[in-house]
């Protein structure tokens, strides 16, 4: 019944679903994959590694990014496509999605006191969870009870999700802008965004989705584009991240445009908490996930 519910939430007001075990092969196997994920918070199963992001032009460390990762009693250390849609499907993406986003802020907080001065710590946001009437408040509550700067927390949302119910939406970013909190526009480039709407979000960030980032050092395409979304971003006073970049070609040309902020696997894997604090103010290096 959960299931049907949530289908039917997906799918938008006045939808009906109903579930019917025989027409979902491997039903049991997800079913049980469900409710083991119902109980993994609980259970300490879930933890954040964290992707370091490199400010080009100071060449260091400046911010994070944080990543939910499930380690299963059973099936080990759970990829996120693996469970991610999953939450998305039941409605459990909402209570992960606070969950997230108060352990991140709860360890910006002890960055902060630990000497890490501004540190900025982006964290994903589902539709689901943005859809929410209540969700502005949530994050208020969340900032207040890590005592964490809100101006260092970066919420980053898709285009695709912004632009449906863009008024309603363009209310909800301004609560959240009033707090200090940073908006960012994930995968920009992939979405049917409106250029008309797209100067009226208050938002503070792009990120350049990886399929622009990927063999950019020798796709005449892919550089046009990012010198299309670099110009854009100048124009609106924005700051642009680009994501996925994992070879130094990617990471000069990015600078040399002016591209504010990178992050990929040539500046970091995502680490353990304990790994940022030896990363802060240097020019992150690769290492592998602790």
């Amino acid at each position: 019944a959960e299931r049907a519910m949530a289908e039917a939430k997906r799918l938008g007001p006045g939808s009906v679903c109903i579930f019917t075990p025989d027409a979902q092969p491997g039903y049991g196997n997800a079913l049980r994959l469900e409710n083991a994920l119902r109980h993994a918070v609980r259970r300490r199963e879930l933890y954040l590694d964290y992707q370091p992001c490199l400010d080009t032009s100071a060449r260091r460390v400046t911010g994070t990014e944080a990543l939910v990762r499930w380690r299963h009693p059973t099936f080990g250390l759970m990829p996120p496509d693996a469970f991610i849609p999953l939450a998305d499907e039941t409605g459990l993406i909402v209570d992960l999605g606070r969950w997230v986003l108060g352990e991140a802020c709860r360890q910006n907080h002890l960055w902060h006191r630990a000497g890490m001065a501004g540190f900025t710590v982006a964290v994903n946001v589902s539709a689901a969870q943005f859809r929410r009437a209540d969700f502005a408040d949530q994050v208020a509550a969340v900032i207040a009870e890590s005592a964490m700067d809100p101006t260092t927390l970066e919420l980053e949302i898709t285009e695709t999700v912004v632009m449906q119910d863009a008024e309603s939406n363009i209310r909800t970013l301004r609560k959240l802008k009033n707090m200090g909190v940073r908006i960012a526009i994930d995968d920009f480039g992939t979405g049917y965004s409106s250029l008309s709407y797209l100067k009226r979000l208050p938002i503070d960030i792009l990120k350049i989705d990886r399929s622009f980032v990927q063999n950019l050092a020798t796709d005449g395409d892919n550089q046009a584009i990012v010198r299309l979304i670099v110009a854009l971003a100048k124009s609106l006073k924005l700051t642009l991240i680009a994501e996925g970049v994992e070879e130094s070609e990617q990471l000069e040309f990015l600078r040399a445009l002016g591209c504010d902020r990178a992050q990929g696997f040539h500046i970091s894997r995502p680490v353990v908490p304990g790994a940022i604090a030896a990363l802060y103010g240097c020019a992150a290096l690769p290492i592998e996930s602790v």
